[in-house]
């Protein structure tokens, strides 16, 4: 077998090998994915291990430190190496790209030529090479070559390093990167005033005038120095002509600082929600099990607030700004862009991370969307979409719902139900409005308890100021006192039903009522008093 065509068939067992693709892409995660769980804390300890090994080798300027500083200065070295070979490595697949030329050599009946593959690999890999953030790479590893010591004058672009780990740092280099334009003209403008107003000072300004300007450089830094407004006063003008240009150049120099910080301003503003919104990414990622509540109006308001009462991890996603700016002044966590959006989802953590999908828009087609979607990215996530139209319900179900609400309809049963009593409205506002002396409890019946076999007219639920909601049964209980029943995973919910309803075992009522009336209802069902 040749040189070539073992080459080429060791490219294909890599692209094949699925070993091979899991080492890329933990690699990728520690080094590249920002989303990733273990990201946060490799930037961390980089950034520690940054600014340790450069603490170390500015007090071994004039200190001894002995061999752990040594340790310490090889143990970062390593990790500078390994890390720079593995962004290397990322960059691109050393046999795709051999596999790309031996295909299109096969492709048009021509010789491979393994060379010109290499050089392919070599060139891409020099691309690589010749980045900035590459650079600063290499040259933070040089200054430990102890023989050479002037390679020690590239130790502080370790400090640059911390460009890679410090996402602020990152932003705020991404902000001048998108206002390079306007930074270019504002910049190229500054060098011409300088360049004027350092000739200007330098003819105005010679020693024979009375004046302290030696050099064009000296006019240089006057001017420099003139322009920031800083004025260190080493070198006054002291000719009439001098002074005119001074007071120039200081208003100049008012105006430059002054159009500087409008355009940082301006691309921080229109930054700002990109660079909330990746907070709030990162913040979810190290909260898994969460919810993703999809709409913000009253119905996911409402449950918000719940959630935060009992301190669960949830994210709100919006498309409308107003309701957005609500969400994060109550203090939760949340994000404005279309819900329905794959992209939005996958940052939300549907794949992974999030535990339940919450479809609570006012838009049907809206929900059936966002209830295919997530259950498309992640089959196992247990998806409650709201639906605001009976017909609707067959839809979510098929698009991959595990629960559906009605609210329209559960409100007007409520009301139809329980019409001409105001206490029961009371009760069931308490609950809803999260009043604590009010409560929604479920009674189990045990086999063989006093409740068994028992019609709920039987029962004192009124006369202890409680409120019958309904009764969990198995589902294919049937009953005809029962107007109307929603079908649950493995159980069926018998809404409000009459006083010829016969409990059997394993039923569950679900009650409102004061806390002390449901207590002293549990207390007399063990003590079998009912």
């Amino acid at each position: 077998m040749s040189l070539v065509q073992a080459t080429v068939r060791a490219c294909y067992r890599l692209e094949q090998s699925t070993a091979y693709r899991r080492g890329k892409t933990a690699v990728y995660d520690l080094l590249e994915n920002p989303r990733a769980r273990v990201r946060p804390y490799f930037d961390v300890g980089m950034i520690l291990l940054v600014v340790l090994s450069m603490l170390l080798l500015l007090f071994a300027v004039k200190h001894d430190l002995g061999v752990w500083a040594d340790a310490v200065e090889h143990v970062a070295v390593t990790l500078f190496i390994l890390e720079y070979l593995g962004r290397m490595w990322l960059y691109d697949d050393v046999h795709r790209i051999l596999i790309q030329h031996y295909e299109r050599a096969e492709l048009l009946n021509i010789r491979f030529s393994l060379a010109r593959a290499m050089w392919d690999v070599v060139r891409r890999k020099w691309e690589y090479a010749t980045t900035p953030l590459a650079i600063v790479d290499l040259l933070a590893i040089l200054p430990s070559y102890r023989p050479l010591r002037i390679l020690r004058v590239f130790l502080l672009f370790r400090l640059f390093k911390l460009f890679r780990y410090a996402r602020s740092v990152n932003q705020f280099v991404q902000v001048l990167s998108e206002k390079r334009i306007e930074l270019y003209t504002l910049f190229s403008l500054l060098a011409f005033v300088l360049l004027i107003g350092a000739s200007a000072i330098y003819l105005f300004e010679q020693p024979e005038y009375g004046g302290q300007i030696h050099s064009f450089l000296d006019g240089v830094y006057w001017a420099l120095v003139t322009l920031s407004t800083v004025g260190y006063g080493d070198i006054t003008p002291h000719t009439t002509e001098g002074r005119v240009v001074t007071l120039v150049l200081i208003m100049f120099g008012v105006g430059v600082i002054a159009f500087f910080t409008s355009i940082i301003v301006s691309a921080f503003n229109a930054r700002l929600p990109e660079v909330y919104d990746q907070r709030v990414f990162a913040e979810i990622e190290r909260r898994p099990g969460h919810v993703i509540i999809c709409g913000f109006g009253r119905v996911g308001e409402t449950l918000a607030q719940h959630l935060a009462e009992d301190h669960d991890h949830f994210v709100i996603v919006d498309p409308d700004a107003g309701r957005i700016a609500r969400a994060k002044r109550l203090g939760f966590l949340a994000v404005q862009g279309a819900v329905e959006s794959i992209e939005l989802l996958k940052s939300l953590g549907v794949e992974r991370g999030a535990r339940l999908v919450m479809c609570l828009t006012g838009d049907d087609v809206v929900n059936v969307y966002v209830t295919l979607t997530a259950r498309q990215l992640n089959p196992g996530i247990e998806i409650i979409s709201r639906a605001n139209l009976e017909a609707s319900v067959s839809k979510l179900k098929q698009a991959g719902a595990n629960h559906t609400l009605l609210p329209y309809k559960v409100a007007s049963l409520i009301a139809g139900e329980y019409v001409g009593q105001p206490v029961a409205f009371e009760a069931i506002q308490g609950v809803v409005m999260g009043r604590h002396e009010i409560a929604l409890e479920t009674v189990v019946v045990q086999r063989g308890s006093v409740l068994e076999g028992r019609k709920l007219c039987e029962l004192p639920i009124r006369d202890m100021r409680l409120i019958l909601f309904g009764v969990i049964t198995l589902p294919d209980r049937e009953c005809p006192a029962v107007r109307a029943h929603f079908q649950l995973r493995s159980r069926r919910f018998q809404f409000n039903p009459g006083g010829d309803f016969v409990l059997q075992a394993d039923d569950v009522l679900v009650m409102f009522g004061h806390q002390f009336s449901m207590l002293h209802f549990k207390e007399q069902v063990e003590a079998r008093r009912l």
